[in-house]
């Protein structure tokens, strides 16, 4: 094995002058990068404990640019070298894109989640010529657990509960990451990391190195809004300041008013559990306004949309019911003919959502146009209109489920600010 000594590799062409780490969120030089032993021998990392090999700086590489470890072995993982948690190799040459996924207990956050990345794996190959693809499988080993239960259940004629499909977000566990620091621990929220670059068809593909993004999800329990549940040793929020777009989920049939003015209220449980879901948006524009030194008058430039889920129980007290997903296709002169967003007609329809809410639930509404320059209303159902009441609990074949207006959210919201990515017409 032919090897090169006492200095790395020269820094191909297309690495970014910074990396940002998604987990602790230092930006580093790509030279500064660590790398994972791969013998068996080297185990023990001094951020990561024992059970975790060991993170190096290396001065000896393999001609085709691999680190080699203490053994002598070719590395091929790549590490922050802050908290020492796994960085994908992507993450050196595609800017991160930061989006927050928020909400109450119980709002259906990881149910929006696993529908929303479901459908952009299909949708954005197929209708808007953009690949969408886990940047490290390894990383998002529980999202992909939450899109085979649901999509890909072997038992997909079989009526299961909702919550046998996926378990509620815990505010322990898979999804944080528990980093030491000499004497101190720190628990990083736990992020979904994805690819997405224009491929040849794309009217941009000469771009692809600019509008290429990893998309950086962060998915929190409703219990790290309380009161005192973020601090130094547990910034599981703080993303939330670092996002390009922020995604608050609401179960508008959380809310007593808006439950009591749906005919379809009587199909739910008597004993379900309301909640206020605006002291939520007013924490997170607190954490926002501290951790981005904002005024305590200044809203956040970053766009907010509220997700209202389940409007498969509540849409019919909207003026159309179920309108069709607002994708246009566009021919072009040119042979790079696509889909593109329908601005007008989401616009029209978070106008709509938003007068709902306006009568029903306005704190809901102040909250959200107090913390955001840019707001939009978006109405979706994560498994679509099949879901059924057995027991008193909701139930679905997961054959059945079929989500409805779940990638709105996030693609108006890439269409208008990452110019050149998603095309966007009216």
């Amino acid at each position: 094995m032919t090897e090169t000594r006492n200095r790395g590799p020269r820094r191909p062409a297309g690495l970014l002058p910074r990396v940002t780490c998604p987990h602790c969120w230092v930006q580093f030089s790509p030279e500064d990068i660590v790398w994972v032993s791969e013998h068996a021998e080297l185990y023990g990392d001094e951020r990561l404990g024992p059970d975790q090999p060991r993170r190096f700086l290396p001065t000896r590489f393999t001609i085709e640019g691999l680190a080699l470890d203490a053994r002598g072995l070719p590395c091929h993982q790549l590490a922050c070298p802050n908290c020492h948690l796994i960085v994908p190799r992507a993450l050196l040459e595609m800017e991160p894109l930061f989006v927050s996924i928020f909400g109450s207990q119980n709002s259906g956050k990881s149910f929006y989640l696993a529908s929303l990345t479901w459908e952009l794996r299909r949708k954005l190959p197929l209708n808007f010529q953009i690949s969408f693809a886990d940047a490290d499988p390894a990383m998002n080993r529980i999202l992909s657990e939450y899109e085979e239960s649901v999509f890909a259940n072997g038992a997909g004629q079989v009526p299961i509960q909702l919550g046998k499909l996926i378990n509620k977000t815990q505010v322990q566990g898979d999804m944080y990451d528990t980093v030491a620091f000499g004497t101190q621990t720190v628990t990083y929220p736990h992020p979904f990391l994805l690819a997405m670059r224009p491929l040849e068809q794309h009217p941009n593909a000469a771009r692809a190195a600019e509008l290429g993004k990893v998309v950086c999800l962060y998915d929190n329990a409703g219990e790290s809004f309380l009161p005192g549940a973020d601090s130094a040793t547990i910034p599981v929020t703080r993303h939330l300041a670092r996002s390009r777009v922020l995604l608050f989920v609401c179960d508008p049939m959380q809310e007593a008013r808006f439950r009591a003015a749906c005919p379809r209220a009587a199909a739910l449980a008597p004993g379900a559990r309301l909640i206020r879901q605006e002291p939520i948006l007013q924490e997170a524009a607190a954490r926002i306004r501290k951790y981005a030194q904002l005024k305590q008058n200044e809203k956040h430039s970053a766009p907010l949309v509220v997700v209202l889920t389940k409007c498969d129980m509540w849409s019919s007290l909207l003026n159309d019911e179920r309108p069709q997903e607002p994708y246009q296709f566009v021919a072009a002169d040119d042979g790079h003919s696509m889909y593109a967003i329908h601005a007008a007609a989401i616009e029209r329809r978070s106008q709509e959502a938003r007068a709902l809410l306006l009568k029903l639930c306005p704190e809901l509404v102040v909250a959200a146009e107090g913390l955001s320059q840019h707001v939009l209303f978006v109405p979706v159902s994560a498994l679509g209109w099949n879901v059924s009441t057995f027991g008193e609990l909701p139930t679905i074949r997961p054959a059945d489920a079929e989500p409805y207006w779940a990638t709105v959210p996030l693609l108006y919201s890439l269409s208008k600010h990452v110019k050149g990515l998603i095309p966007r017409t009216g």
